[in-house]
């Protein structure tokens, strides 16, 4: 790929991240809406790029379960 792809392709990824966070869409809501052929191919590239699935992202994202349930 060149340069301008390979930054266009981590500028999508960032979206998706953004998207993701909110918690408000499936993954094959933003795929559809950011133009993937499908949510297979936004979660290979999602771990092309950032080197973590989009569970383990997702996952990252979660407040600390342990820590909730320690207070009460």
């Amino acid at each position: 790929l060149h340069a301008i792809e390979k930054y266009l392709i981590r500028m999508k990824i960032e979206r998706v991240k953004e998207m993701l966070s909110y918690g408000e869409m499936t993954l094959v809501q933003i795929a559809d809406q950011l133009r993937y052929s499908s949510g297979q191919h936004l979660s290979n590239q999602f771990r092309q790029v950032t080197g973590r699935s989009v569970s383990e992202f997702r996952r990252m994202l979660q407040p600390d379960r342990l820590s909730l349930d320690a207070l009460g």
